[in-house]
């Protein structure tokens, strides 16, 4: 490789991101720039090593670097030294602040460090702001308060000059200094304009908008302080260089009494640590994660995932376990800094992160949770009546729920297991809890009858199966029904045995028994019931096979109930629901809306909320019109019990989604999130990634990235890596959205890993063509070609012919303009040899016709660039037709156009003059091609000798005549 090649990479590799692959890039070079023996090309790539180091993570390499570079300029200046005199200067700064992160590099050698930087600033004739800025740097760093106030001083009095840092680096430290020293105002005041400017440096805004944190939140700027940790924290995150301002971040969420977020920030950093950018970083970052942890660990966050370097998860951790883990990293650094500085401000200064907590009103920052979660406090919900009420005709009992019931003062135990009895059938939640609580308290230590033990058991087995306690509510029905059992009552025992059926169905081990119980209880109750138990009876047969997915006989078994449900209109509601959901899943979906409409009627009728709601539900899954859901949902939630509100909101959102409402219905997704994180339900990274995708329909795309790297997070953690797969394709895009181009294609790149698999051939070759087209948007279009080429093998091994073609067409466009021309004849060739498979086929359905054609297109634009005008207009010939038969007027303009072009190479303007002025005449006046066009056809009307038409031409589209 020749020394103008290596030129032509070096700046390559300086358009490249910061970060490892840059890093990477630069070091491969170096090898090449030494072995050529070039001076002035090994000074220019340490020079951009240095930087790249800094940034990109790495910056005990940049030591290296910077040395030589500075003995190379001293030793023989050379005119090229001078030309990078400043930047060289400037990398004085680096050095001193990197200097500091290491507690094994002497003290003595950052401030040599500082002697030469002033000698040099003062012998070139610079200001020597900076550097008192950081002599400041250092005092501040071992923790003498009065030499950093004295350097602080003359950094602020002293003029700035060009080897000043930038209108947003220099007030970010000083903002720092202002809040450390309790003068938050200041500095909120300081970074007002800087925050109102225009700000271009690598490390703005984020830098300064980290440091505002804890001055915006101590000021009462809440609303600030969030929007400056989402900014932030977005720009930050994907940085190895940056783990310190993470830190930062992390101690945010903390005080602010975001233990979840906070967590979560530490799960996808924690594995920074086994690479931190520098010891100090990695103090920083430990200590923050262990706040954070011990206080996640407090309230209910027991275990943390920890991920492999990769990005994947590699197992759990406890928090409190990882926390002092953390801490004892944290302070032993604090400790070698100490040794080398000879004070004890660093382990002073970890000490402080390691004891924050939560402090003042909660702040919401998350995008997808709205409110803080309830915190444990380890006292249970009463459910007994107050036991200090005074004696009157009735008591007042408080159910759990804290309702209060009126319940009849001389009652006695049956009388009141009779109300909880009949209180449960009316959906009465809240006296069927005090009554039963009223028996407990009045009659618990009495010696009742058998069949009043046996009713409380019953009534107590369906409290258990209320609360999802299922084999508790097992075990206390077979009490109860061996007790009615031995007290000869059968007709109460046919109906426990009947409920215990149920319930055993909703086990494989004991689905066969349960069976048989609620069959044999049904027979039971034809001959010994009246008509409401027989049509209970025929109920519960039809729900134990409803359990077993066995829908036409459930449905038989419905069929058997008596029409009215022997007068008991709540039992009708719930005969109704349970056939909805039948028919519903036995596709029989307008059957199944009508029996929700009859379940939505009588539980209106009789004003039961919870009927009503599970018949809303059931219509929402049936009904077509996405606004007739909304109005059900809308419905629904009027009178949805809590513990209800949480699917009606997931139905409301997705409806409105339907209904192309997505900015109402990401309101419901959050209300959603909310609502499962503070009842600590499963599924709230599914809604997640659902409410990203409602971020993402509305524009709302940075909340969208957070959202949906939670989900992510969450989803991994579940072991549901196609539906996390599936999200990282909905993030990669979201990131593509935001300009965040790197860590779009890391994704495509990770999901191209997790789908590489027989199976998976179609979404792996979609993946590596999403990101080829990335790539060639951000014109790295050698890089979009590779992965265009690998896309198109993927589809051929999938047998995609007309997708290969179109991913081969797309490299082809790829080479071109990555001025590898040889590449794209090849890719040309295979282009064509596609291309013959397809159009050997009879019938050519429009998705070919278009592919086809463009595969021409693509294959003429390669051929003019290797100067075969003949061949290229060849491809043309038909075309332009077989794309206007598809309507693609567009494309075929476009295709005319190059054949107008190929024609005036060819000298041909005869030819060309009518084709060019019938394109020109049919293209939307403010179209792009025009001027193209335009330009064209006067070329052709000069070739004609027609000067005038061709001047005027000219003057109609405002086009250079000396172009």
């Amino acid at each position: 490789m020749g020394d103008e090649d290596l030129w032509r990479v070096l700046r390559g590799i300086a358009d490249m991101p910061y970060g490892a692959g840059q890093i990477a890039a630069l070091e491969q070079l170096l090898r090449r720039v030494d072995a050529a023996d070039d001076r002035h090309l090994a000074f220019v790539t340490r020079m951009q090593a240095t930087t790249g180091y800094v940034y990109g993570g790495e910056p005990a390499k940049s030591f290296v670097t910077f040395s030589w570079c500075l003995s190379e300029f001293d030793r023989d200046p050379q005119p090229y030294h001078q030309r990078h005199l400043h930047q060289l200067l400037w990398h004085f700064k680096y050095m001193v602040s990197g200097l500091l992160k290491f507690p094994e590099v002497p003290l003595d050698r950052t401030y040599a460090v500082l002697d030469d930087m002033e000698r040099r600033y003062k012998g070139g004739g610079h200001s020597l702001q900076t550097v008192h800025k950081h002599r400041f740097r250092v005092a501040d760093h071992v923790g003498d308060a009065e030499a950093a106030a004295h350097w602080y001083r003359l950094w602020q009095t002293t003029p700035r000059d060009e080897l000043s840092d930038c209108a947003g680096c220099d007030p970010t430290s000083q903002v720092g200094y202002l809040a450390d020293t309790g003068r938050d105002a200041e500095a909120v005041t300081l970074a007002e304009p800087v925050l109102a400017g225009r700000l271009t440096c690598t490390e703005q805004p984020q830098a300064i908008l980290t440091a505002l944190l804890l001055p915006y939140l101590r000021t009462g700027r809440g609303e600030s302080a969030r929007d400056a940790h989402r900014e932030a924290y977005r720009r930050l995150r994907g940085n190895l260089a940056d783990l310190w301002d993470i830190g930062d971040h992390i101690e945010f969420c903390t005080l602010t009494g975001n233990e979840a977020r906070a967590v979560e920030l530490v799960e996808r950093h924690l594995d920074w640590l086994d690479r931190p950018p520098s010891p100090a970083a990695a103090m920083h970052f430990a200590a923050t994660a262990a706040a954070s942890l011990r206080q996640a660990g407090l309230i209910g966050a027991p275990t943390v995932y920890r991920r492999a370097a990769e990005g994947r998860l590699a197992g759990e951790v406890p928090a409190l376990v990882l926390a002092d883990e953390l801490a004892e990293t944290a302070t032993k650094l604090a400790a070698r800094f100490d040794a080398r500085n000879g004070t004890a401000h660093q382990s002073e200064w970890i000490a402080h992160r390691l004891a924050v907590r939560a402090s003042g009103e909660h702040l919401p920052l998350s995008a997808s949770v709205r409110r803080r979660p309830a915190r444990p406090t380890g006292e249970e919900p009463s459910i007994h009546p107050d036991r200090g009420a005074p004696p009157a005709a009735a008591d007042r009992a408080r159910a759990g729920d804290g309702t209060t019931v009126t319940l009849p003062a001389d009652a006695g135990p049956d009388e009141l297991l009779a109300l909880a009895e009949e209180s449960w059938g009316r959906h009465d939640r809240a006296t069927f809890r005090a009554a039963l609580a009223a028996c407990d308290e009045r009659f618990g230590t009495d010696d009742l009858p058998p069949r009043t033990v046996a009713h409380r058991l019953a009534l107590r087995a369906a409290e258990r199966g209320d609360e999802d306690d299922i084999p508790g509510a097992i075990e206390m029905n077979r009490a109860a029904l061996s007790r009615y059992r031995e007290a000869a009552e059968e007709l109460p025992a046919q109906v426990v045995a009947g409920r215990l059926g149920v319930l055993l169905t909703r086990s494989d081990d004991d689905a066969e028994e349960g069976l048989a119980l609620v069959r044999a209880a049904a027979e039971a109750l034809e001959r010994l019931g009246d008509a409401r138990q027989r049509a209970a009876g025929h109920d519960r047969v039809a729900l134990a096979l409803l359990h077993r997915e066995r829908w036409a006989e459930a449905l038989d078994a419905l069929d058997r109930a008596p029409a009215d449900a022997g007068g008991d209109r709540h039992l009708a509601a719930r005969i109704a629901l349970h056939r909805a959901h039948l028919l519903e899943q036995s596709d029989r979906v307008e059957e199944a809306r009508a029996a929700a409409d009859e379940a939505r009627r009588i539980g209106r009728e009789l004003g039961i909320g919870e009927v009503i709601t599970a018949a809303c539900l059931t219509y929402v899954r049936t009904v077509d019109d996405p606004a007739d859901a909304v109005a059900a949902c809308d419905e629904a939630l009027r009178v949805a019990p809590a513990d209800a509100e949480l699917p009606v909101r997931v139905a409301r959102a997705r409806a409105l989604l339907s209904a192309g409402r997505a900015a109402d219905a990401v309101d419901d997704f959050v209300e959603a999130v909310t609502l499962c994180v503070e009842r600590g339900a499963q599924g709230d990274a599914f809604l997640r990634w659902e409410l990203a995708n409602a971020y993402r329909m509305v524009g709302r795309l940075g909340e969208a990235a957070e959202v949906a790297e939670e989900a992510v997070l969450g989803l991994d953690r579940l072991g549901a890596q196609a539906e996390a797969d599936r999200c990282r394709h909905l993030l990669a895009g979201v990131y593509a959205g935001l300009g965040e181009i790197d860590p779009a294609l890391a994704l495509l790149e990770r999901l191209a890993d997790n789908l590489d698999g027989p199976d998976n051939l179609p979404h792996r070759a979609q993946v590596l063509e999403e990101a080829g087209g990335i790539l060639y948007d951000a014109d790295r279009d050698a890089v979009a070609a590779e992965r265009f080429a690998a896309a198109a093998t993927a589809y051929r091994l999938a047998d995609l012919p007309l997708d290969e073609l179109r991913a081969r067409r797309r490299e082809a466009y790829a080479w071109f303009w990555s001025d590898d021309r040889p590449a794209a004849v090849r890719t040309i060739e295979l282009v064509d040899g596609v291309a013959a498979t397809l159009a050997g086929q009879p019938e050519q359905p429009p998705p070919v016709t278009y592919e086809l054609a463009m595969a021409a297109e693509a294959g003429a634009r390669v051929l003019t660039g290797e100067d075969r005008p003949d061949e290229a207009l060849s491809r043309l010939a038909g075309v332009p037709d077989r794309l206007r038969s598809i309507e693609a007027f567009g494309e075929a303009a476009q295709v005319e156009i190059l054949a107008g072009e190929l024609l005036l190479r060819l000298d041909r303007p005869a030819e060309a003059e009518p084709l060019l002025r019938r394109v020109l005449g049919g293209l939307p006046a403010d179209s792009r091609p025009v001027r193209q066009t335009a330009w064209l056809l006067a070329r052709a009307l000069d070739l004609l000798d027609r000067p005038t038409e061709a001047a005027a031409l000219r003057a109609e589209h405002d086009l250079d005549p000396d172009d």
